[in-house]
């Protein structure tokens, strides 16, 4: 099973973290989309999925903060969740360092979503959750689609956001039913 039930609370909270990455996503791809209007409609109804995906989630969690985590604070797991994220965070920022220095900042969205990606690996085994594996497969295969796509079409950015953010929808809303049928159970 893609999903495991144990921590109903964290998969809300995947909900919210995914329904936020969508709206990111789908934001950072408004940078250089092509001119036709359908795109930025189709980039702001993104944005407004990721929306509507985080706020139920976070008030889901918020009503059920007592329910245990997998990461909880102190533990083995919590501090290798703290340590995986920091190395995201300044992996990110070094490569879009490189990737601006050297002249090539369009590099720097496909760059991020693949460390994005990547780092759902190690998430993956932190919350016991193989549906992050699942989405550390997906969203590092577009970061490389990403890079690949005609720049003479659109930005990185946008072919990043156009279609990452929709894989954040789907995984993310799919975590949420998951994580409030279960707590519907308990």
């Amino acid at each position: 099973m893609m999903i495991d039930l144990s921590y109903p609370r964290d998969l809300v909270m995947i909900g919210a973290v995914f329904g936020l990455a969508a709206f990111i996503w789908s934001g950072w791809a408004q940078e250089e989309p092509p001119s036709h209007p359908s795109c930025r409609f189709i980039l702001g109804g993104l944005s407004v999925a990721g929306l509507a995906l985080t706020v139920p989630s976070v008030l889901l969690a918020i009503s059920h903060w007592s329910q245990p985590s997998a990461i909880s604070t102190g533990t083995t797991a919590f501090i290798v969740y703290i340590v995986v994220v920091w190395a995201e965070i300044i992996g990110g920022g070094v490569l879009s360092v490189l990737a601006i220095r050297s002249g090539h900042s369009d590099w720097v969205a496909p760059l991020i979503l693949a460390m994005v990606g990547i780092h759902f690996f190690a998430l993956a085994v932190v919350f016991g959750q193989p549906v992050l594996h699942l989405t550390g497969v997906i969203i590092t295969l577009l970061a490389v689609v990403a890079f690949l796509l005609p720049r003479d079409v659109a930005a990185a950015s946008f072919w990043g956001g156009m279609i990452g953010a929709p894989v954040f929808l789907a995984i993310g809303l799919w975590c949420l039913l998951a994580g409030r049928s279960a707590l519907a159970v308990n």
